[in-house]
């Protein structure tokens, strides 16, 4: 599981509010997506753990944001050894998850599918369904999978990891912007 130290490091930095689309509820559900997925993937599990802390952990802004996914996968590499441990082969997988989750690919390692596949289920918190056409697992595809991960997307779900685990307060809220209000 992810250190409640690293997590408190990352938002040492954050640049935007922890309640925000890009934030640390976000960031929860994509772990409970990908840890999901993972079951039937066969997806390195401590890779998709810390995926889904550091692939919008350097984020400048809510919007069209170039850059962050390579500035998540550098903080990564920066805080590894540290705050965390991951073989050379785990790392590297970590890196290109982080660092190419944003531009629309579809093949890669399964461990790096189930990770931009975690991330693009929890579309529903900006307003957007996952569309099958942009996964790339079979697990991801799977109707009931988009339906129960865009449910808790769209409704702002905290998953209970945010308070119960990472300590970050029982009233946690996340500010659910409309498309409109957001840059792609």
């Amino acid at each position: 599981m992810i250190p409640v130290r690293l997590i408190h490091r990352i938002l040492a930095d954050y640049s935007l509010p922890a309640g925000g689309v890009h934030g640390v509820a976000h960031w929860a559900r994509v772990l409970e997506n990908g840890l999901r997925l993972a079951e039937r993937t066969g997806a390195r599990v401590e890779v998709v753990q810390l995926f889904a802390v550091f692939h919008d952990s350097r984020r400048v802004n809510e919007g069209w944001d170039e850059g962050h996914g390579r500035r998540g996968a550098e903080f990564a590499a920066k805080l590894r050894g540290e705050f965390f441990q991951l073989a050379d082969d785990d790392f590297d997988l970590l890196y290109a998850a982080c660092a190419d989750h944003t531009e629309g690919r579809t093949e890669a390692d399964v461990t790096i599918q189930t990770c931009w596949d975690a991330d693009r289920l929890d579309l529903g918190r900006v307003g957007m369904r996952p569309e099958p056409l942009y996964l790339c697992t079979p697990a991801a595809k799977d109707p009931a999978m988009i339906r129960w991960a865009d449910g808790r997307g769209s409704m702002g779900f905290v998953p209970e990891i945010v308070t119960s685990t990472w300590g970050l307060g029982s009233k946690f809220e996340v500010s659910l912007r409309s498309r409109t209000e957001l840059t792609w």
